[in-house]
């Protein structure tokens, strides 16, 4: 389920689990990386089936401060987890 398909990417693939499991997986792989994503050492990549979860993954994670970005593939999706980059403020 667990792989790395870079060095700073950790991969997960949960095709076949349906909402919320999907969510429920997912945040807590976030909860337990943490440190490492808000320090922009890793970016986390989900590939699910599951339509639902590119709806429910991007806006929780969104909530948490996490940029997101989500890519329909050839039978499934990949969302992509990473630190959010701050703006610079105007002067």
């Amino acid at each position: 389920m667990k792989a790395r398909d870079a060095e700073n990417i950790v991969v997960y693939d949960i095709r076949g689990q349906i909402c919320p499991s999907c969510l429920l997986f997912t945040l807590r792989e976030v909860h337990e990386l943490r440190e490492a994503l808000k320090e922009g050492r890793i970016e986390i990549l989900i590939k699910t089936d599951n339509r639902d979860a590119t709806a429910t993954i991007p806006d929780a994670v969104a909530s948490m401060g996490y940029d997101h970005f989500v890519e329909k593939k050839e039978g499934f999706y990949e969302i992509r987890i990473m630190r959010h980059k701050q703006q610079k403020l105007a002067d």
